[in-house]
């Protein structure tokens, strides 16, 4: 009786207000505990009394109702002005930006060309933070507007269709674009105060326009920055207008073109998406795992994740991604391409992941001191990172992460695999670009790499051609790991040795589709593969010192000429015998001549 008396009083509330209200309104309204609420609102959703509205905290209407939203808002007749209670009036309507769907390519030339409005003011290093801050701006104020038009719609309530928890994020009313744009001094400031007050007003969205700072007006004049907001207004970013899935896939263009241009800084931010396509297609996460990137530079690895997932048709955002990033700047990148995909809780800390790991704890609702224990961990550490906490690891590690040993002072790179395999669950599997180093330098390394063998973690060695990654011509490879190897490939290590597997550039190789699928096959075939892979027995391995390097079990060249060793040093002392006639010939003229 309890129960039926809340689900009478919930409808009637809903009712009185006119039968669609926003979750915020009626829980004030309705006076109850949150989980009560929910719990009658989830109910009388499951049996199709109410329908979900729109927005960020969400409004709910009669199933009742009518649900087609009228062909214009309400008129100022229809639905009255009201303040936001400092004073000031709700906004207006907001007029519609430029419509019209634009293709993949026209989108990706008109992000471009915002970018040449900026060279030659801002280092070609730098200047990649201040178009995607300029363009997360602009995303963020067209979606608010789309949302505030859909809800006053569906409301007539200009108020709630304002009201903060209706929309998936706050822009304060004086820090939209529209008010902006109506100032033609001081633009640069005004820019940095709506950025600032966007961060404060919503707490997902700290700090991700980093260190943008267009107040300096010898660097962005007014006329420049006119110049540049009268660009990014030609179009509208409405998810209406650009799906976020076409967003995305700009925003993931705009990041490879600078990184093309930033060469060696570009492979700190981002690494090739086929060769993170490799990583994924062999992990092959599934619905419901938690990923986890330590080194996520923009996101790449999480994101291709969610694309995995999409392409065969199942839920991506079953997945709970996590990452960490210590580079502030490429930190922010990442939170900008996860939202413009339309991911909203992923969960990346920041900080560094060898000397400040930290994992995210559900029930504080914050990062924390730790590690934590994923199904899939994916990662492009730093190739060979010089200063990395030796100082701190050598005197043993505060997270037992050293489990198998110290690497040397001046390669990281087993500090990051270990942190990684530290990582995972008993059944997970983690994939990492390492340096070929790696795999066969001695000392410390040697020890690590001759301990992980005989723990029987390392499942397999991918080798890949060379020059796939911005700043790093010399070939890396692929280890994949598992705690807790399939039994069929216990005592084993597939080597796939794919150095002439890519497709030749002029400035860059690259790994076509093709490429990345016969690898990826090849990995999952666990088989010897004539001239790509073989499966090697740790025995072998360990008779050969523990020594990892590819062409040793695998050879991807022609198959050498027998030679006849005796019959070639006769050919050698025929033309050596031929030399001195010519030679004693041609001494015999010049004596003749004077010359000697």
């Amino acid at each position: 009786m309890v129960r039926e008396a809340l689900r009478e009083r919930f409808i009637q509330t809903l009712t009185d207000a006119g039968g669609s209200a926003g979750n915020g309104r009626l829980l004030t309204e309705l006076g109850w505990q949150t989980d009560t609420y929910q719990s009658v609102r989830d109910a009388l959703l499951d049996e199709g009394f109410i329908v979900l509205g729109r927005g960020r905290g969400g409004s709910v209407r009669l199933a009742s109702q009518d649900h087609t939203a009228p062909s214009s808002p309400p008129t100022a007749e229809a639905a009255p002005r009201r303040t936001n209670g400092g004073g000031g009036e709700l906004p207006k309507p907001p007029s519609k930006a430029p419509s019209g769907k634009l293709t993949q390519a026209e989108l990706e030339r008109h992000l471009w060309q915002a970018a040449d409005i900026l060279r030659g003011t801002v280092d070609a290093g730098d200047y990649k933070q201040y178009i995607f801050g300029l363009l997360f701006y602009k995303r963020l104020c067209d979606v608010w507007d789309e949302e505030f038009e859909v809800l006053l719609a569906e409301t007539g309530d200009r108020e709630e269709a304002a009201d903060p928890d209706e929309h998936r994020f706050h822009i304060p009313a004086e820090h939209r674009w529209d008010q902006v744009r109506k100032q033609s001094t001081q633009i640069g400031q005004r820019l940095n105060n709506a950025f600032a007050a966007i961060e404060d007003a919503n707490l997902r969205l700290r700090g991700v326009f980093g260190a943008v700072d267009f107040a300096n007006q010898e660097r962005f004049p007014d006329a420049r920055l006119e110049m540049l907001l009268s660009h990014f207004e030609k179009i509208g970013l409405r998810n209406a207008d650009v799906p976020a899935d076409v967003l995305g896939d700009a925003y993931l263009y705009l990041i490879t073109m600078f990184a093309e241009g930033a060469g060696k800084k570009g492979g700190e931010f981002y690494t090739p998406r086929q060769v993170v396509r490799l990583i994924v297609e062999c992990l092959d996460p599934q619905p419901g795992m938690s990923i986890y990137d330590p080194t996520c530079g923009s996101a790449g690895m999480l994101l291709e994740a969610v694309q995995h997932l999409k392409d065969r048709g199942e839920n991506p955002r079953s997945l709970s991604l996590y990452g960490q990033e210590k580079n502030l700047g490429t930190w922010a990148i990442a939170q900008i391409n996860l939202f413009l995909h339309d991911i909203d809780d992923a969960f990346i800390a920041k900080g560094d992941t060898i000397l400040d790991p930290k994992r995210y704890d559900p029930k504080a609702k914050e990062f924390v001191a730790g590690v934590g224990a994923y199904d899939r961990v994916m990662a492009n550490p730093p190739f060979s990172e010089k200063v990395w906490g030796y100082e701190v690891w050598s005197n043993g590690d505060h997270y037992g992460r050293d489990k198998y040993g110290c690497p040397p002072k001046g390669y990281g790179d087993l500090a990051f695999v270990q942190h990684m395999v530290a990582s995972l669950k008993d059944d997970g599997m983690l994939g990492v670009v390492v340096p070929h180093g790696v795999l066969f330098r001695g000392g410390a390394e040697g020890r690590i790499r001759e301990a992980m063998l005989k723990a029987d973690i390392i499942e397999a060695v991918i080798g890949l051609a060379p020059n796939l990654f911005y700043g790093a011509g010399i070939p890396a490879a692929i280890l994949i790991i598992r705690k807790s190897k399939p039994k069929d490939r216990k005592g084993k290590v597939l080597v796939v040795n794919g150095d002439a597997t890519f497709q030749p550039g002029k400035a860059q190789n690259s790994l076509t589709d093709n490429d990345v699928r016969t690898l990826a096959d090849t990995f999952h075939a666990f088989a010897d593969a004539e001239r790509l892979a073989r499966v090697v027995p740790v025995s072998e391995i360990e008779a050969n010192g523990f020594n990892l390097n590819i062409s040793r079990y695998v050879q991807t060249g022609a198959d050498a000429e027998a030679v006849d060793v005796a019959t070639e040093v006769a050919k050698l002392q025929d033309l050596i015998g031929k030399r001195n006639v010519a030679e004693s010939v041609m001494f015999e003229h010049m004596k003749r001549l004077g010359y000697a």
